[in-house]
C-alpha cells in the first residue's frame, strides 16, 4: 500500500515526513547512484525533477508515501503517531512536568511543524499540528 500526498513542494515535504515518520528517501533505481543521475538518464527536464518524491520505511514494514506536485493541494491530512506520546504529553500537561528529552510534538516542532491545537475527548488526547505546507496532521 502507498499513501499519496498532493503538495506544492514534493522534495521539501517528503524530507519533512521522512524525518517525522523516521523513514528514508526512496533509493534511486538500480544502476544509478542518485535520483539526479537517473532523471538525467531518462531525459526528464530539470524543471520537472521536483514533480514527485517518495519515502519508504527503512524496515520495510509500513507503507511507502509518495509526494506529488499539485497546485491545488488540500490542506487537511491526518497522521497518527503513538499512544506513548499522547500519554507523555497528557502527563506533562496535567502536572506541569516536562519529560526528559524532547517529546514527539517538540521533535516535530524542530522539524518545521506548527502546533495548531490540543484536543481531548472521551479519554483520548491528541495534538493537531500543521506540516510545513499547512496540512493538518494529528499526533495521538
Amino acid at each position: 500500500m502507498q499513501v499519496v500526498f498532493d503538495c506544492r513542494d514534493p522534495d521539501g515535504l517528503s524530507k519533512f515526513y521522512a524525518e517525522a515518520l523516521r523513514y528514508k528517501a526512496q533509493d534511486p533505481p538500480e544502476g544509478f547512484k542518485s535520483w539526479e543521475e537517473a532523471l538525467k538518464a531518462r531525459g526528464i527536464p530539470e524543471e520537472d525533477w521536483n514533480s514527485g518524491s517518495a519515502i519508504v520505511d527503512p524496515e520495510g514494514e509500513r507503507t511507502a508515501d509518495i509526494f506529488s506536485a499539485d497546485g491545488h493541494a488540500q490542506t487537511r491530512k491526518e497522521l497518527r503517531a503513538s499512544r506513548r506520546e499522547c500519554e507523555r504529553r497528557l502527563a506533562g500537561h496535567d502536572s506541569g512536568r516536562q519529560s526528559a528529552g524532547p517529546s514527539e510534538v517538540e521533535r516535530l516542532f524542530m522539524l518545521g511543524a506548527a502546533e495548531q491545537r490540543e484536543w481531548e475527548e472521551r479519554g483520548e488526547y491528541w495534538v493537531v499540528m500543521l506540516d510545513p505546507e499547512g496540512n493538518e496532521f494529528c499526533v495521538q
